[in-house]
């Protein structure tokens, strides 16, 4: 039997009420608040993260392949549409890859190690932008039609349709439907089934008047593209820029993991594309955003730091209330034989039980505050400013896991100090004033 483990229950079951049980209830409140805000924070900030980027993926695709002499402006060089890798890039599974051995996020030279991806490439589809000008009876604004083909996945946009129905690309007549945000059908007062013009110009200064029909009206919460994006049929847009059937503005390609976005891009660049074509990942198009974004991970870590150093300092400050009540029983321990440290693993196998009860009352908070609110919804936000209606909730098992073993560790590690305090206390002192 493991002598100080039992002493420690038994001393952790025992005792009446005092000061020192405040303390300890204190310690156990502190390192449950302390997890709980740890949860709710690591699945707030990661679904925040998930939600948003899905959101910008689901709309543009995960790399763009276009001509490598395209202009700053959203119109594209004409490509092509009849490549080697369209549309067989979708069948491409995991790739196996080199890359140099990286060890806490230093990269050690001349160490390569073979990796494979997580997944491969799960879609690629063709699109053509042209900007123009919506005018209504009483109102007029600027707009970028986003040409789309047959091959486009409407699973994004479906799930983000609030009124109509999605475009009929299948026909061989184009259609003349278009799909505004709510965004834009709010400010010129747009209803399914109502028509307008769309002016443009071409690039010989001449003006072409196209007129649409609403079909649908979406929000993604992407006011930027909201804003400025409505969806066309892709034909419509080769018939005002004078393209051929077989011409488009570039490719969308959509991956399984967004983990394996830079050596996907790298590998369809290098091994699949001729050399007047270039492919970009939307992280360098649009690296605002994904900037933005990488600030939430600091902000994660300053969260996740001060939550255990105000553990810590609880538990120390309970551990040494602890040891000095149980001065006569150190002294007698150590006249019966127990060395220090025998004596120093009793209070911390003690402090350990009033860890273990405070991550598991900050587990069941945690984890229930994270359920009520993926469920309920009661956290709402401004989604001019997040992007989000409300708050999002990614609860990850093995994330919840390393969150307990690490408080449960790193604060244990931290108390073997103060538990040298057991070492300044003399059997014949302890017993003498007992």
């Amino acid at each position: 039997m493991n002598l100080e483990y039992f002493i420690a229950r038994k001393v952790a079951a025992g005792g009446k009420k005092s000061f020192t049980r405040l303390i300890i209830r204190i310690a156990i409140i502190a390192v449950a608040l302390s997890l709980t805000v740890m949860i709710v924070a690591t699945a707030l900030i990661t679904g925040f993260k998930k939600e948003i980027t899905n959101k910008i993926f689901g709309f543009w695709g995960h790399v763009h392949i276009q001509d490598t002499n395209v202009n700053r402006s959203y119109e594209a060089i004409p490509i092509d549409i009849n490549q080697t890798f369209y549309p067989s890039l979708d069948t491409v599974g995991q790739i196996d890859y080199v890359e140099d051995m990286s060890i806490f996020g230093r990269t050690i030279e001349d160490r390569p190690q073979r990796k494979t991806t997580k997944g491969g490439i799960k879609h690629i589809q063709a699109f053509a932008n042209k900007p123009g000008i919506i005018k209504t009876k009483n109102e007029f604004e600027g707009i970028i039609l986003k040409g789309i083909g047959a091959d486009f996945d409407w699973d994004f946009l479906q799930g983000s349709l609030q009124q109509g129905k999605v475009l009929n690309l299948k026909d061989s007549v184009r259609t003349k439907g278009i799909l505004v945000s709510q965004n834009t059908a709010n400010r010129l007062k747009l209803k399914i089934g109502q028509k307008f013009i769309v002016h443009f110009v071409t690039d010989k200064g001449s003006q072409i008047k196209k007129p649409f029909t609403v079909e649908g009206i979406y929000k993604t919460g992407l006011d930027e593209y909201d804003r400025n994006f409505a969806l066309v049929d892709i034909r419509v847009i080769q018939d005002i820029l004078g393209w051929e059937p077989n011409q488009v503005g570039g490719f969308e390609v959509f991956i399984d993991n967004i983990d394996d976005l830079d050596v996907i891009a790298e590998y369809i660049y290098i091994e699949k594309l001729p050399n007047h074509l270039y492919a970009q990942t939307i992280k360098d198009k649009s690296p605002s955003i994904f900037e933005w974004l990488e600030l939430q991970n600091i902000n994660e870590v300053v969260i996740l730091i001060l939550m255990i150093v105000v553990a810590i300092i609880n538990m120390v400050t309970a551990l040494m209330i602890l040891i000095l009540e149980r001065t006569n029983m150190i002294g007698m321990l150590k006249a019966l034989g127990s060395s220090n440290w025998s004596v120093r693993k009793i209070f911390l196998y003690y402090a350990g039980f009033i860890l273990v009860l405070g991550i598991f009352w900050g587990d069941l908070i945690g984890i229930g505050l994270c359920l009520l609110q993926k469920h309920f919804e009661f956290i709402k936000l401004s989604e001019a400013d997040y992007y989000l209606s409300v708050a999002p909730i990614d609860i990850n098992f093995w994330t919840i896991l390393l969150l307990n073993v690490g408080t449960l560790v790193v604060t244990l590690i931290f108390l073997i100090i103060p538990s040298y305090l057991v070492t300044r206390i003399t059997p014949v002192k302890a017993i003498r004033f007992s």
